[in-house]
């Protein structure tokens, strides 16, 4: 990224990370790209590394309204923008201490410096190591992994409770009355 870029990237985090505090969010990047005439203000939210879930879309849309006004009351960044407010994501790569912690209760592969690889899920991360359940290793220190991503896992809809409210019958019309034929 060029000075000018990081130097515009900088002047934006300073100006969103209190009100990304305030949201009880991590400010994980801001990145400022020209397209044409207008600028692109790209900046990728996450919960905090303690927390467990996803980053709800009516959160991520609460705190970009927030993001926005500070940004056009600031003066932080003149002229046109377009601002991109997202999450990490699945694919995101596991390279930091924060990204593993983030991960718990997901399936991880673990690429190591020894050339070998780990999958299973991470339980937790304490001490320095990763711990894992339904893996060859109960824990893998993190100074042996080289990077790690999360696994998509997809569940059959059979397998999901999807509530009271979302129950499919296995019987339609059971319980309804039936009219008699006389």
């Amino acid at each position: 990224m060029n000075k000018a870029k990081q130097a515009g990237a900088d002047r934006v985090r300073r100006v969103v990370e209190p009100v990304v505090q305030d949201a009880d969010l991590y400010l994980e990047d801001v990145t400022v790209t020209l397209a044409g005439s207008r600028s692109v203000v790209r900046i990728t939210l996450d919960l905090p590394e303690d927390a467990l879930g996803n980053l709800g879309l009516d959160r991520v849309a609460e705190v970009s309204r927030d993001i926005n006004a500070v940004l056009d009351t600031s003066n932080a960044f003149p002229g046109a923008y377009t601002l991109e407010i997202s999450t990490p994501g699945t694919s995101r790569p596991l390279t930091e201490l924060r990204h593993f912690k983030r991960a718990r209760g997901r399936i991880v592969r673990l690429a190591l410096h020894d050339g070998g690889t780990v999958e299973g899920r991470l339980a937790d991360v304490e001490d320095g190591k990763l711990l894992l359940t339904d893996a060859p290793v109960e824990s893998v220190a993190l100074d042996d992994v080289a990077r790690g991503a999360v696994q998509v896992e997809l569940k059959r809809a059979l397998e999901v409770d999807l509530g009271p409210e979302m129950a499919v019958d296995a019987n339609p019309g059971a319980d309804a009355p039936h009219d008699e034929e006389v």
